[in-house]
């Protein structure tokens, strides 16, 4: 019985040239799919992988001990960071002081996730990114230096390093040195398949010669080790490879050690020139060529603990905020009384309960090294950056003027906050990832199922999968709708809910494929509505399977009862934005939004470069934007490596002197 080819999505008809390379550099950039379909993917044929989501990954999955060190190093953090750690300070003068970063040494905080045997605590990734939540409550910038150093900066060596290089580094990096995950570039933001900076072999092979500039390199100039990434020929191929590289290598130039900026402003992103930097062969990370993977593996981890700093925030924020509402009053009474109060505090609480939720589910799938999991650290990153935003907003707005005022701190935390929409991969970039990747295999499938229509290849094997196919995208009727059985029933009313909608996702999908086509390859806005979908019903499940670990074990009191009630509310919020995103598939300002896009864009290209800020490295228009006048801004000067070999930490004091 002949089999049915998945089609390739590079051969539809009225794909264009532009589209099909970036179809194809995608391919590339994700590599093959993986052996099996996680939670996030299934959602998109119509399948709920229940085992993956029940029973909640709770803590005490992990070791007794490593919980209890954990709980101690929390507690341990939370009296620093109420006592002695200097946020405000941090935030206002735009760096992190050194005996702060001895004092996360010495906590072992970052070293956290470093195995023992090289100093480190050897935890997994729950508790470490319980620790960047408690950080996150308090200080936004020290959480993402704590982020960058373990969950990108030094994880690839963690990850794919030799034995000889983690002997040489690791002990280093749990104790004494920060490192720098050196990936973005003048030209390559969220396009991290697109590096500029080469990486060569010399002739003898014992060598790699590395050219280029990095940007963003978050602590890059007091950091004693870099993950490099640039692109190397290989068979006369461009493919990216990842070398260790050290600040102390001739060549390395950081011109720049850190730009003033509107939020984490404590933490540095230094811009970094390699010249003909030669590295050893045997500083190498994993393969040649195998970079790219690399790094996206690295990211999987960094979108976790963004979310866990924002976590942190946004429930600081949140219970500010309500108890503002309760001693504010207005009119005679708390303006907790106001029902629009109310809304967004109910708002705050169910996000904030389905963003621990999510978050959690997340960390545990990496502890358990899930197959598939590259959706759902997208997912959990893209739901906790804009469902965090959104809480800090809304607190904001409780507080009114009082919250922009800088002794409150909130306003910090809101600065801080909006940062994380744009890292780690912008969400409308992410937006269109799980779209393309949730869905690939389906559109593929059906792809290869019309191609065997049109050729008149009406096979046995054809036919059955083509019927209810057919049935859904011409007659309407939708597939069964899975269901729960590990749910406790007293739930069962709201798994039923979700497992209907999980059934319109799939039918939603293949209609709106259909209907566009070809132009569905191109459609972010229908994109991102499906993908929105998606998320809304994977922050519903991790919420339910939270709660449903609440209801057996016997939680009570208020904190229970207030956790409850904010699930049940963010399945109706989730519900009626998922029916909002299947309604604008059909019904949606898409034309008319185009049109006025056109006309914004033809306007603005009569408008002269010199009147506007201009990427530094674009290719169309490097060098006509108008001078930025920088006179009025803090400046960072010298490179942050005085002496060679330098982590640049030493001199960390004497360089903010020299600043103020």
């Amino acid at each position: 019985m002949a089999k049915i080819q998945n089609a390739d999505l590079k051969e539809m008809k009225g794909v264009s040239e532009r589209d099909i390379k970036m179809i194809a550099d995608a391919e590339t950039l994700l590599g093959p799919e993986p052996s099996e379909m996680g939670v996030v993917k299934n959602f998109f044929w119509g399948n709920l992988r229940e085992e993956l989501l029940f029973p909640y990954p709770e803590m005490d999955r992990v070791s007794a001990d490593e919980r209890r060190e954990c709980d101690e190093l929390v507690a341990k953090l939370k009296v620093y960071l109420k006592e002695e750690h200097p946020a405000v300070e941090i935030d206002q003068e735009e760096y992190i002081p050194e005996w702060v970063l001895k004092k996360l040494f010495d906590f072992g905080v970052l070293g956290m996730t470093i195995p023992k045997e090289f100093g480190g605590l050897g935890m997994g990734i729950t508790s470490y990114n319980r620790v960047l939540e408690t950080l996150g409550s308090r200080c936004g910038s020290t959480a993402v230096l704590v982020s960058a150093h373990q969950s990108i900066g030094c994880k690839a060596l963690m990850l794919y390093g030799t034995d000889d290089q983690k002997k040489e580094y690791l002990p280093k990096l749990a104790r004494e040195w920060l490192s720098a995950f050196c990936l973005s570039e003048p030209q390559v933001g969220c396009d991290a398949g697109g590096q500029e900076t080469t990486i060569t072999l010399t002739e003898d092979g014992e060598h790699y010669i590395v050219n280029g500039e990095k940007k963003w390199a978050t602590s890059g100039a007091i950091a004693g080790l870099f993950t490099v990434m640039g692109v190397q020929k290989i068979d006369g191929k461009d493919r990216v490879t990842a070398l260790i590289l050290t600040p102390d290598m001739e060549g390395v130039d950081i011109f720049s050690k850190n730009r003033s900026k509107m939020c984490i402003r404590g933490t540095w992103q230094a811009r970094i020139r390699f010249n003909n930097v030669k590295v050893p062969k045997k500083n190498l990370l994993h393969k040649e060529g195998k970079g790219l993977g690399l790094a996206l593996t690295c990211l999987n981890y960094g979108r976790c603990t963004l979310s866990a700093g924002m976590l942190g925030g946004a429930k600081t924020a949140m219970d500010q905020s309500i108890k503002w509402s309760q001693t504010r009053h207005q009119f005679g009474r708390p303006i907790s009384d106001f029902e629009l109060v109310q809304q967004k505090i109910a708002k705050m609480s169910a996000y904030c309960y389905a963003m621990d939720s999510m978050l959690y589910m997340t960390t545990g799938m990496l502890d358990r090294h899930d197959a598939d999991i590259m959706l759902e650290t997208a997912t959990c990153k893209v739901f906790c950056s804009e469902m965090g935003w959104r809480t800090v907003d809304n607190a904001l707005q409780i507080m009114g003027g009082e919250g922009t005022m800088a002794e409150n701190e909130l306003e910090r935390i809101f600065r801080d906050s909006r940062i994380n929409t744009i890292v780690e991969g912008a969400n409308e970039v992410m937006q269109s990832f799980i779209f393309a990747y949730g869905g690939k295999q389906l559109a593929e499938k059906m792809l290869g199922i019309k191609d065997m229509a049109d050729n008149k290849k009406f096979t046995p094997t054809m036919i059955k999968a083509a019927l209810p196919l057919g049935r859904e995208v011409f007659l309407g009727i939708r597939n069964k709708a899975p269901s729960m059985t590990k749910l406790h029933p007293s739930l069962s009313p709201y798994g039923a809910r979700m497992c209907r909608l999980i059934s319109e996702l799939t039918y939603q999908f293949k209609v709106i494929s259909k209907k566009k086509d070809a132009a569905i390859v191109t459609a972010q806005v229908t994109q991102a509505r499906l993908a929105d979908a998606a998320l809304y019903l994977h922050g519903w499940a991790c919420t339910l399977s939270r709660l449903d670990m609440d209801l057996r074990n016997n939680e009570s009191g208020t904190e229970f009862e207030r956790n409850k009630a904010s699930a049940i509310h963010f399945f109706d919020l989730a519900e009626l934005a998922i029916h909002d995103a299947f309604r604008g598939l059909h019904e949606n300002a898409d034309d008319t939004m185009l049109t006025a896009a056109k006309a914004a864009l033809t306007h603005s290209s009569t408008l002269e470069n010199n009147l506007f800020a201009i990427p530094e490295s674009s290719p169309s228009d490097k060098g006509t934007g108008r001078e930025l006048k920088q006179d009025h801004i803090k400046q960072f000067p010298g490179t942050g490596l005085e002496d060679a070999g330098s982590t640049g930490r030493e001199h960390m004091s004497e360089t903010i002197e020299q600043l103020n």
